[in-house]
């Protein structure tokens, strides 16, 4: 690929931009919690399809150095990146400090990515995550084969990631083949290579922080994703805002510090993603941008403090 220089000036702005506010962000959370840091993202959709204009501005406000693009229905940014046009939506994250972190595809899915990767590492982004395939209610030596199966279908899509400095990560999405801690554990095992990630979910499990603390420690460093996200009382139907926003830390009911102190002994280096969806999908999880900058903040503001009392 040939850059021209006004292209190339641009990106090179871009990622001192992101580069810069990185730092910042990593040396403020060491000072704040000791030593081990939770590397915040900001997923996109959290404002709904609010332009991209507007949510820059917010990721700091968040005590965030990255946005995860999502696409629509969930969001709209990632075809903002196509209506912008990849040199103007880089300027803006520059003159903003924000670096694209990841982009969340699960309508391509993992065997569609070959160009998505292509573009993230144009926009600077090393992390794809989207969800797995394969037959879901598998158990034992039928769910080995199913994850390796898998596996197999993912090699060549893996050279692909592998040559765009992309990590592909699964979510444990529900339904699906990846809906267990055994799924997961299965798919560390069977597949080594270094650019197959997982997307941790706890949403999506059993609301147990021993078995989600113990499966952090079991898949350890191969967690590219966490998001911090809890199931109070789902996002399927519509419920009234403060049982919906029952998804958040520190609103809903599951305790953080275990699964957190799990994070501290693997020395987890990946994203954290404060996360939650609404109903319905494609509207900010608050009626204002500021109000879901200040909803983030609440959930950021309840794991700093377990942090602290993990210290």
């Amino acid at each position: 690929m040939r850059l021209n220089r006004r292209t190339f000036g641009t990106r090179l702005a871009a990622a001192a931009g992101a580069l810069s506010t990185s730092r910042r962000q990593a040396a403020a959370d060491r000072e704040e919690i000791g030593g081990f840091r939770l590397k915040y993202i900001v997923g996109s959709c959290m404002y709904g399809y609010t332009d991209v204009r507007d949510i820059f501005p917010e990721v700091q406000r968040c005590g965030a150095s990255a946005v995860d693009l999502w696409p629509r229905v969930h969001g709209s940014q990632r075809e903002q990146v196509d209506t912008l046009g990849e040199d103007t939506f880089l300027s803006l994250a520059a003159d903003a400090g924000v670096q694209v972190g990841c982009i969340t595809q699960y309508a391509l899915g993992p065997f569609r990515l070959q160009k998505e990767m292509r573009l993230a590492r144009r926009l600077g982004c090393s992390l794809i995550v989207t969800g797995g395939r394969g037959p879901r209610g598998q158990e034992g030596d039928a769910l080995r084969s199913a994850v390796q199966r898998f596996v197999d279908q993912m090699k060549p899509h893996l050279d692909v990631a592998e040559e765009t400095g992309v990590t592909i990560a699964i979510e444990n999405h529900g339904h699906g083949l990846f809906e267990t801690a055994d799924s997961l554990k299965w798919l560390v095992e069977l597949c080594d290579h270094p650019h197959l990630g997982i997307a941790l979910a706890p949403y999506h499990l059993p609301q147990d922080t021993v078995l989600l603390s113990d499966l952090i420690r079991t898949v350890g460093s191969r967690i590219a994703m966490f998001y911090a996200w809890q199931h109070g009382h789902g996002c399927m139907e519509k419920l009234p805002k403060e049982e919906e926003l029952l998804q958040l830390p520190g609103r809903g009911s599951l305790d953080f510090r275990p699964l957190l102190q799990a994070l501290k002994d693997i020395d987890y280096q990946g994203w954290t993603e404060i996360f939650m969806h609404p109903v319905p999908r494609g509207v900010p999880i608050r009626e204002t941008t500021s109000q879901v900058t200040e909803e983030i903040n609440r959930s950021r503001r309840y794991l700093s403090t377990c942090l602290q009392e993990l210290d």
